[in-house]
């Protein structure tokens, strides 16, 4: 299997990315409600993943704006 490089991280969408992960937390809670039971702790695990990801995307985008380089990255 050929390795796989990663691009430069892509901070201009930061905003966007923690929206849409935002939305997709949501959405899981609520399918939760109508999931199977066999189903809700792999939902429940990928919004644990999903918090973190928020909490991350929620710190790059302050740092971009301590930076003064908003809307340039």
């Amino acid at each position: 299997m050929p390795e796989t490089r990663r691009g430069p991280n892509d901070r201009s969408n930061s905003e966007e990315r923690l929206k849409k992960t935002i939305r997709h937390m949501e959405a899981a809670e609520i399918a939760m409600e109508y999931a199977p039971e066999k189903d809700v702790a792999a939902i429940k695990k990928k919004n644990e993943q999903r918090a973190e990801s928020i909490e991350g995307l929620e710190k790059e985008i302050k740092a971009a704006e301590k930076s003064g380089l908003k809307g340039y990255l």
